[in-house]
């Protein structure tokens, strides 16, 4: 039986930013990697029931200071955050909590934040965007100190210069 893990490293998208078939590839649930799929991609992007989302500087900043905020609440050490235009890193120590449990407190609080902000700047109820992030998101284990630093390091500061070892996790 393998230990707990020390470490989630947690990433999810925007919606309509990643779709299942696409060409960067993409990861099936309870089934791993998958090769690129045109056909698929595009059906699933005729299926959208709202605009694909990029996130604007402030915005990002927002999520960014949910996160910080709602680790600090739960009394989770978190070791990155990084939200991006179309997805969010997330390195986070939380003590008996399971991985996709915090990734979706983390996405729900920030949806709502998101929301609450819409309506502070004067959006209709009924135009006040409910879909931010696509489903699910991933979830990787990390068991020891060397993964735990590599996927720190690619949240914090890879993503702007391309890459990581932490990609291999």
């Amino acid at each position: 039986m393998q230990d707990d893990p020390i470490a989630f490293f947690l990433t999810w998208t925007c919606y309509g930013t990643w779709m299942p078939g696409d060409d960067r590839g993409w990861t099936k649930w309870h089934c791993g990697d998958q090769v690129p799929q045109p056909r698929l991609a595009d059906w699933c992007r005729d299926k959208m029931v709202d605009s694909a989302v990029l996130l604007l500087p402030e915005q990002r900043t927002m999520i960014e200071s949910v996160v910080r905020e709602h680790c600090e609440k739960r009394c989770w050490c978190l070791h990155a955050v990084n939200c991006r235009t179309n997805h969010c890193h997330v390195v986070v120590t939380a003590p008996n909590y399971d991985g996709e449990q915090v990734r979706d407190q983390l996405k729900s609080w920030g949806k709502r934040r998101m929301k609450e902000r819409e309506r502070q700047l004067g959006v209709a109820e009924e135009c006040v965007r409910d879909r931010w992030w696509t489903r699910k998101g991933s979830v990787r284990y990390l068991f020891d100190e060397d993964s735990l630093s590599a996927a720190t390091t690619y949240a914090s500061e890879a993503q702007d210069v391309g890459g990581s070892s932490a990609n291999s996790l």
